[in-house]
């Protein structure tokens, strides 16, 4: 019982004491903060368009606890940048997220520097397409004063996008023929026509899109070489009835910089989205519409990278594709439904399901593609080819269409799953045809099987099959080939013998199979 006395008498005692001492005694800041880094790059955004939230981790390294007088931004209530030091504002007003006074910090701790921006290009510059915004965190003043740079690309950009009604706040939808009775449907899809002045996209400025810009009967949108068009999340373009859509992009002379391609990628520019699947919708060529061409272009990033429905017997291809590459698509990276594709020197690469899907028959010729998929991101469903002749509806009846023609000439079909082509049929009509391609299909159940009947010649001839295609790096859309490949020699001679995606010439006896002639790759 005594010691339980005592015990409570000294608790007591040390209770009194430490009610009696000052919690804390802070001192001023002595110019000796150190930061996480000097400079904080916030990537490249665009104008009037918010950027990602970026920190700055601020250490007190001595055994003091001190106060930190003022943290400011030096163009004060001009900046473009805005602060949030530990979750909070600063001071109200004028001066919100640009001036802090007496932050607390306790020895050896740290504090975390939120730091964002929306700015507003025509105000730093009249005539240039893009500025480099620079402005400085300030830690205390006068010989204690301490700084961080603050670094920002701005681009300035041409922003299309759907009106939205004042009084309901609802975003305009599009409008067109979509069962093909001649009357107009409402559809769900946001988004506008584009009106004549904006059917041709130039390198002169950046293209943003929100919702799906439109391409109307009559119009043809037009894209030069070296434009870049941004999509935001759900958007895209689509090209209706009696719309065409021709991409013209040019050869770059520097793969890395791609500067003559035309390139179409989502709106996100910091480098952590740079390679991020469906950011956007997809290029939608609806039924009807006619003519379109895509030469040198990459399409990066989407959903669906290109979907094209209908007119499997239209005179002219509903779509040719040349020297092109499609990666990153989360679902598909070109969808045909029902529809008539010519392509050549074409790689398609990275998708959540199949990288070409030619389903609901329809008439499709490749010749030198590269039709791989290297998908690491989760499980996927499908091969890198699909190709069927039938749909199936929501009461399970199924409806066939003739799959009149596909051809794949000189081709890799590849990736890192097994199989990677996949062949249904439903129907009567299912006419296909591998030549001289390097196809992965190590199946022992279904090889010597139903379309799989590799020794015959109406359906195979001279193919190369699970021979490692020694791609450079496809995890990165690195999709060279090395001297070492599968792919090397097995091509069937064209004549003429052409250029691949590089614009190299082919050999004339012995080219290579895919988009790309082989090199010699470091290790």
């Amino acid at each position: 019982m005594k010691r339980l006395l005592a015990f409570f008498i000294c608790l007591g005692i040390i209770v009194f004491w430490s009610s009696c001492r000052e919690d804390f005694e802070f001192s001023p800041s002595t110019g000796n903060l150190q930061f996480e880094r000097d400079t904080i790059y916030l990537d490249t955004v665009f104008t009037n368009i918010g950027s990602s939230t970026y920190n700055l981790k601020v250490y007190n390294r001595s055994d003091d606890d001190i106060v930190i007088p003022t943290i400011q931004l030096e163009n004060g209530t001009s900046s473009f940048y805005r602060m949030n030091v530990d979750g909070t504002t600063g001071l109200e007003g004028a001066q919100e997220g640009k001036f802090f006074e007496n932050i607390e910090l306790l020895a050896n701790d740290s504090l975390f520097i939120f730091i964002e921006t929306t700015i507003d290009i025509e105000t730093l510059s009249n005539s240039d397409t893009q500025f480099l915004y620079t402005d400085r965190i300030l830690f205390d003043s006068g010989n204690n004063q301490q700084d961080v740079d603050l670094v920002t690309l701005v681009k300035d950009a041409i922003f299309i996008f759907a009106d939205r009604d004042e009084d309901t706040n609802i975003i305009e939808t599009l409008t067109f023929d979509v069962d093909g009775d001649g009357t107009p449907d409402e559809t769900t899809l946001q988004g506008r026509f584009l009106e004549n002045d904006e059917l041709t996209f130039t390198n002169e400025k950046p293209y943003v899109i929100y919702g799906y810009a439109g391409v109307g009967a009559g119009q043809t949108l037009t894209m030069e070489p070296g434009a870049r068009v941004h999509f935001h999340a759900d958007s895209g373009i689509i090209v209706t009835q009696g719309g065409s859509l021709n991409i013209n992009g040019a050869l770059s002379t520097d793969q890395d910089v791609l500067e003559n391609e035309v390139i179409l990628e989502g709106d996100r520019l910091e480098p952590a989205f740079s390679e991020v699947p469906g950011q956007w919708g997809t290029i939608w060529l609806f039924s009807g519409s006619e003519n379109n061409t895509i030469n040198y272009a990459t399409i990066k990033n989407a959903t669906i990278g290109i979907l094209s429905e209908g007119n499997q017997d239209a005179t002219n291809d509903k779509l040719t594709i040349t020297n092109s590459q499609i990666y990153n698509s989360s679902a598909f990276g070109i969808l045909g439904r029902a529809t008539s594709i010519l392509a050549e020197n074409l790689v398609i690469n990275r998708t959540g399901q199949s990288s070409f899907a030619g389903t609901f028959g329809g008439k499709y010729n490749f010749t030198h593609c590269t039709i791989a998929n290297y998908w690491n991101n989760s499980f996927r469903d499908f091969p890198s080819l699909l190709l069927n002749d039938f749909i199936v509806d929501e009461n399970n009846t199924i409806f066939t269409n003739d799959l009149t023609e596909a051809n794949f000439t000189n081709c890799i079909i590849y990736g890192n799953d097994n199989p990677e082509f996949l062949l249904e049929n439903e129907g009567n009509t299912f006419n296909y045809k591998f030549t001289n391609c390097l196809l992965r299909f190590d199946n022992e159940t279904l090889s010597g099987t139903g379309n799989y009947m590799f020794n015959d010649t109406v359906f195979y001839e001279n193919n190369v099959f699970n021979t490692d295609p020694r791609f450079e790096d496809p995890f990165e859309n690195l999709m060279r080939i090395g001297e070492d490949s599968g792919a090397n020699g097995i091509a069937l001679p064209l004549i003429p013998s052409g250029f691949d995606l590089l614009s190299n010439p082919r050999d004339n006896i012995e080219p290579d199979a895919g988009a790309y002639e082989s090199i010699t790759l470091e290790d």
